[in-house]
C-alpha cells in the first residue's frame, strides 16, 4: 500500500503528525502483530524525506525522494530487520547450490547491523533533510545489538531520526525503551477489520479474523495459504487432552514455529475461561462444543494457572533448547489441568 494509512490507522496518523513540530530521534511504535505497523511506519519515513509532503502529512509520492524511496534506494533512507524477514534474493545459474550452501537466514538482528549504520549517520545528507533509520522488530535485536543501538540513541546524531516497532514493549530492552517516544498503534475494532478482509476478497473472512487474534493482515495472510492442518491438529488435541494425545500432537507439530503453537493455545485457554464465566467465545467458535464440554469440567483456579503458565512459556519460546521438549511440557501441563 502506497500513500495511505489502513482504515483503523487514520486517527494514529493524525496523532503523529502533531509530533512533528518538535520531533523526537526516536519513536517506538508498538501494538499487536498483525495490524500494519511496518506499513506505517515506512509510509511515515517516506512522509519524513519527502520534498512537497501533503497538508494531510502523507507523501507526495511524485518527487525524486519519493521516487527513490519507493524503488529503495533512497540515500538517506536505512532499514534494519532480521535476514529471514528479507526478500530471497534472485538465483542465477547456480542458484540451488549457492541455496544449500547457506546458512538459514537469522531471525536477529545482529550487532552487525548497528555498526553498518555508523558511515551511513557520520555523512551529509544528500537533500540537506533528514536521515530515517527503521527498524523492526526491536524485540529482534539480539544482546549485543541492543547494546550498540543504545550507545546511538544516549547520543543521537545530529537530523536523524530513529523509527522502531514493536509487537511486545516486554521484550526490548527496558533502556531501549527509556531512550524513545513510545507510540501505541491501535488494534481495529472487529466490525472494521472484518470490512477490510472482505473488500481484500478473503473467504470465510470471519473465522481467519478470530484465529488470528483479531488481526486483519494475519488473518489475510493466514487465508492466502487456506490451510488450517496445523492449526486443527493442535486445537483438536486441545479439545479431548490426553498424555498419549500430548506425545504425538508435539511429535506431529515439532517443525511449527512456537510462537505461533503458544499463541493459539492462549487464545483457547481465553475461550475456556470466558466460556465458564460468561458463556462468551472469541477466537475460536468452529470448537463450540468441545469448549462447552471442557468447561463444564475443567477447576477455575487450575484453569487461571494454565493461563498463567501460557504466558510465562510466550517468553522462552524464540529460543527453546528442544521444541518438542517445549511442546510435550506444554502439553502435558495442559492435559494435567483438564483432567
Amino acid at each position: 500500500m502506497s500513500g495511505q494509512s489502513y482504515p483503523w490507522q487514520e486517527g494514529a496518523w493524525q496523532q503523529l503528525q502533531q509530533l512533528r513540530q518538535r520531533m523526537p530521534h526516536a519513536i517506538l511504535f508498538h501494538g499487536a502483530a498483525g495490524i500494519g505497523k511496518a506499513d506505517f511506519i515506512e509510509q511515515f519515513a517516506q512522509a519524513l524525506l519527502c520534498e512537497n509532503a501533503r497538508p494531510d502529512g502523507h507523501a507526495c509520492g511524485e518527487c525524486p525522494s519519493c521516487g527513490w524511496f519507493l524503488q529503495g534506494s533512497h540515500p538517506d533512507y536505512r532499514r534494519v530487520r532480521p535476514e529471514a524477514m528479507e526478500d530471497e534474493p534472485g538465483e542465477g545459474e547456480e542458484g540451488e547450490d549457492r541455496k544449500a550452501a547457506k546458512k538459514a537466514p537469522s531471525k536477529e538482528i545482529k550487532i552487525e547491523q548497528i555498526r553498518a549504520l555508523s558511515d551511513f549517520m557520520n555523512i551529509s545528507t544528500h537533500r540537506q533533510g533528514l536521515r530515517v533509520v527503521v527498524l523492526y522488530p526491536a524485540e529482534a535485536l539480539n544482546m549485543p545489538a541492543s547494546n550498540a543501538l543504545l550507545k546511538t540513541l544516549e547520543e543521537p546524531p545530529p537530523g536523524t531520526v530513529f523509527l522502531l516497532s514493536s509487537n511486545g514493549l516486554d521484550r526490548v530492552l527496558p533502556t531501549i525503551l527509556s531512550r524513545c517516544r513510545k507510540f501505541a498503534m491501535p488494534m481495529p475494532a472487529h466490525a472494521e477489520a472484518l470490512a477490510w478482509l472482505k473488500q481484500q476478497g478473503v473467504p470465510d473472512a470471519d473465522s481467519w479474523l478470530r484465529e488470528q487474534g483479531g488481526s486483519p493482515l494475519a488473518a489475510a495472510a493466514a487465508s492466502e495459504t487456506g490451510n488450517r492442518e496445523e492449526l486443527d491438529a493442535f486445537l483438536q488435541y486441545l479439545a479431548r487432552p490426553s498424555v498419549e494425545g500430548a506425545l504425538k500432537t508435539a511429535d506431529k507439530l515439532q517443525k511449527v514455529p512456537l510462537t505461533a503453537l503458544v499463541s493459539w493455545q492462549q487464545r483457547w485457554l481465553y475461550d475456556l475461561f470466558s466460556y465458564k464465566l460468561a458463556g462468551n467465545i472469541r477466537y475460536y467458535p468452529r470448537y463450540q462444543r468441545e469448549l462447552a464440554g471442557l468447561a463444564d469440567k475443567v477447576n477455575i483456579s487450575r484453569l487461571m494457572g494454565a493461563i498463567k503458565g501460557a504466558n510465562e512459556r510466550r517468553a522462552t519460546s524464540d529460543h527453546p533448547l528442544s521444541p518438542k521438549l517445549f511442546i510435550e511440557d506444554m502439553l502435558l501441563d495442559y492435559t494435567a489441568c483438564c483432567s
